[in-house]
Formats: structure tokens, sequence, C-alpha cells
């Protein structure tokens, strides 16, 4: 790294001059931080625990820790600074601005008096910038001129790795539209040097992970991945993430074990808190997990999870429920609707595990039309149909993708033109085109796969699972390959793949066009395998 300028030693050397604390490792297995900061040396700990875990994304965990920092020395201003940030999830483009007001009113009542509680002037800009990220305007617009202070933050400051760490992390949280290309490379380079010199450093490599964690640039962020879950043994979000990193390279043995150590993590971390807690069984880690599975061909695995999860939503009382926990279950919903999804499509298995719960689904406009676009998906790619079947198949997910198309979910804040916004529009024409093709119009079916695969290489790169129920090139490869085209097919499969590399469907599409001569007759239906 840099070295230190003489502006951070002389406001280094006023801090000990002062008998402020000089901090060092963080305790427990979450990371190694330090932090020079002016509060107490009994707060030290517990403040340096909450900082590795703010960037571990362990936010509530984060936020007790801060919050105990707090007690033991209430003029602690950085304790408060830290709360506050743990109520922004960049990344996830959510903020709680009134919680984060609220803890930052309890150092003062203003930003002048917060100000003057803060002993040093490096104290003073952390202050500073986050007063911007919760003061006036849209969140948009505060998530911009967060970035500038960071910025400038990082100019002063240039041996400060956290600085360096948020300022990365602030502009990957600019990039509402989608995912930003340069935005994501100029992260990714801040925290490649910092890695390299902080091997340790929770906030190092996680960064550094979700700036490469599209297929393209996954190969830069192998080594963080491989490290990090080392780095933080204690933090479950810090195990699933060396799975966005593996997922993007479809190495899906280190997938599964990366989300499987993150739910025990989790599930050990629940008991601690209640001995009679029950294992996680929805949310983002099962939903990678079953993924993985569905493609390893693992399908008795995947039916397993996607039932555990369907009982415990079936089983719900959210009679006296929070709006968080009504929130949770919501995503638990579109969560359970992809498996199911993930499960039918990418599996070949027309048997739907959990039909009963399609009343429940219908009720949630996101969980609804994946649901619907699967049932359409079904009927279609099904032999036995009749044309009367799979019209209304479609008919219905057509009616769910015209309410998903306004639809805004309430805990994310995305720019409009956000991809989210533009894919029911793409599966909606995968649907035609399948549709058409049943009907035997070759030519409207190729058009409208080719359309449908054109917007989806049109899409920011993103990571994770595909965002659509199938990938638009795998489509328009089984197609091809129905029309006896595995030239082009292959293309399209190539395609895919560098999308989405190693999916189960690819791998069996290649294979299937690379056996067939051109002109050979062929029993593969379009989107079966």
């Amino acid at each position: 790294m840099m070295t230190r300028n003489l502006a951070v030693r002389v406001v280094l050397a006023l801090m000990l001059a002062c008998c402020v604390g000089l901090a060092g490792a963080a305790p427990g297995k979450v990371g190694v931080v330090s932090f020079e900061n002016s509060g107490a040396k009994a707060a030290q700990a517990d403040f340096l625990y909450g900082l590795a875990q703010l960037h571990n994304f362990e936010y509530d965990s984060a936020a007790e820790a801060f919050r105990r920092a707090q007690k033991t020395d209430p003029g602690f201003a950085m304790a408060y600074w830290g709360e506050a940030m743990t109520y922004n999830h960049p990344v996830w483009f959510q903020q709680n601005q009134a919680a984060a007001r609220a803890a930052l009113a309890r150092l003062a009542p203003t930003p002048e008096e917060r100000q003057a509680k803060a002993r040093t002037a490096r104290e003073k800009d952390y202050l500073h910038a986050v007063e911007i990220l919760y003061g006036e305007g849209s969140k948009h617009e505060r998530d911009r001129r967060y970035a500038q202070a960071m910025e400038a933050l990082h100019a002063r400051y240039p041996a400060d790795v956290d600085a360096t760490c948020f300022y990365a992390l602030a502009l990957l949280g600019t990039s509402d539209a989608g995912r930003h290309l340069p935005t994501y490379m100029r992260s990714a380079a801040l925290m490649q040097e910092v890695f390299e010199h902080h091997p340790q450093h929770p906030g190092a490599a996680h960064y550094l992970i979700h700036s490469v964690d599209d297929a393209v640039h996954a190969p830069l962020g192998l080594r963080a991945a491989r490290a990090y879950g080392k780095i933080a043994p204690e933090a479950d979000h810090a195990q699933h993430m060396t799975a966005h990193i593996y997922l993007a390279l479809g190495m899906w043995d280190e997938t599964v074990r990366a989300n499987e150590i993150a739910l025990q993590v989790r599930y050990k971390q629940m008991l601690a808190k209640d001995a009679k807690a029950r294992a996680p069984a929805c949310g983002h880690y099962i939903i990678w997990l079953s993924y993985a599975n569905v493609q390893q061909g693992r399908m008795d695995d995947a039916r397993g999870i996607i039932e555990n999860c369907a009982a415990r939503l079936r089983g719900a009382n959210l009679a006296s429920a929070t709006p968080e926990q009504r929130q949770n279950y919501e995503n638990s919903l579109a969560g359970l609707a992809q498996m199911r999804s993930r499960y039918i499509i990418d599996g070949a298995d027309a048997q739907d595990p959990i039909a009963d719960l399609a009343p429940l689904m219908a009720q949630h406009k996101e969980a609804a039309m994946v649901w619907a676009v699967t049932d359409a998906w079904m009927a279609l790619r099904s032999a036995a149909a009749q044309a009367e079947a799979a019209d209304a198949a479609v008919a219905r997910a057509r009616e769910a993708i015209g309410a998903a198309q306004s639809f805004k979910p309430d805990d994310v804040d995305v720019a409009p033109e956000h991809a989210r916004y533009r894919i029911p529009a793409i599966e909606m024409a995968m649907l035609d085109g399948q549709l058409a093709l049943r009907k035997g119009d070759r030519n409207r079916a190729l058009a409208l796969f080719r359309q449908a695969a054109q917007q989806e290489q049109s899409l920011e790169m993103d990571f994770g699972p595909p965002v659509l129920v199938q990938p638009a090139n795998e489509l328009l490869g089984a197609a091809l390959l129905e029309l006896k085209q595995p030239a082009e097919a292959r293309k399209a499969f190539d395609a895919a793949n560098a999308l989405a590399p190693g999916r189960r469907a690819v791998r069996q599409g290649l294979a299937a066009a690379d056996a067939m001569p051109a002109g050979a007759p062929s029993t593969t239906v379009a989107g079966t395998r």
C-alpha cells in the first residue's frame, strides 16, 4: 500500500498524544481489522468486532457490537457511526434511513453537534460522509454524493484500509441500474491492491468478490474466494460469498459446500440466541444450494430442499408477524418459486413437487410470475399437452408477466431501467416462441428466440443463478437442435455458456449438437432435456 503521508502521520500522532485508543485485530474468527480511533480502551474489542462484521455484511451482529461499544463509552463518536453504517446495504440496494438517523441522534441531535463529538479530523470526515448518506435527497442522489465523499476521504487518508474498502463498496452502491462495468472494475482495482497487502482483512476479500462475480470476471476473484471462508469462519455470509465465484465458474461441488457451511454457521448462531431455534429452511443460501444440486443432477437432494421450504411456509403464522417478518416470508415465497422452476425446467422433471402452493403464490406478484411462466413452460414442452391447455397456460403467464412488469418490491430501491423490469418481456418472448414452434411456425419461433437471446445479452451482467426462468440462448440452442441445425445450436449453447458456465442443460445441449450430423432427425422437443 502507499506510504503514509505527512498529514496522516500528524493526525495519528495527535490521536496517540491525547490518549486515544489504537485498535488492533478484531477478536473472534470474523477477520482481522485495525482502526485508529478516539474511543475508550474498554470499548475497542466491541468496536473492532462490529467493524469486521460490518465488512462481512453481518449487519445485526455488527449493530449489536457497536451498541455495546456505545454503552461502554457513550461519547465514542465512531461507535454511533458504525451502527448507522449497518443500516445501509449498498449491493442489495437497501437502506433504513430512519433507523440510521435515530442511531446518529443518540450521539447528538444535530450534525454540527455530532461533528463536535468527533475528536480527530479523520473521525469528523467519516461522520461527514455518513451524514451525506442519510441526509436530504433521494436515495439515488445520496448514494452518489456519499461515494464522492468516500473518494475524498480515501484520497485524504490513502493508508486507511477501511476508507479504501468503504469507498469501493460505495462505488458498487451507485450501480442501481445494474452492473456498470467501469464502476465495478474501479472497485475491483481498489480491492485487489488492499487484498494483496492485507490478506486477512474481511472487506478486501469480500468486496473484491462482489466486484468480479460475473461469469467473465470471476477468475479474478478465485483466490479471494478460496481465502474468504478461512478469513471469517464464524460469518455465515462470508461462507456463502465464496459461492459467488464458484457458481460463476460452474464449480458445483464448491458451490454446494460453501452454502452448506454457510447454513451450518447460521444455524449455530441461531442456536446461541435460542436453543429452540429451527434450522433455516428457506432463504438465499437455500436457493443457491438447490440450484447447484440441480446442476449436478442431484434431484433428490434438490427436491428435499424444496419440500422442506414449502413445509415451513405452509405452517407459517403471520398473525403477529412484524413488517420485516412479512417481508422475509414474501421473499421466501419468491425464492421457493425460483427453486421449483429450476427443479422442473433445468432438471427436466415434469413432476411438480409443490403444486398445492399455487393459490398462495398467486397472491405475490414476483412469485406469481415465476410460477405462471414455469407452468406455461411445462404445458408447452409436454408432448401430451393439448393445444388448448398450452394456450391457456401461456395466457395465464402473460397476465402474471404484465402484473410483474410494474411490480416494485418494498425492500429494494433500484433504478427504473434495472434489468428486473426488462426481464418479464424477455420471458414472454420465449413463451411466445415456444407456442409458435408447437404450432409449426418455425420462422416466427426462431425470430422470437433470437430476439430474446439478443435482449438477454444486452442485460447488465449479473451474479448468481440466471435471472430468467431459462437462459434465452440455451432455449435457442434447444430449438435449433429440434430444427436439426446442430452447428447453429452449438453457437447458441456457447453463448449461453459464456453467460452462465457449466449449466447442466448446456453441457447436454453441446453433447447433443456434437452427436447430431447436419440434417439428422431429432427427438428433442424445444425446452426439454
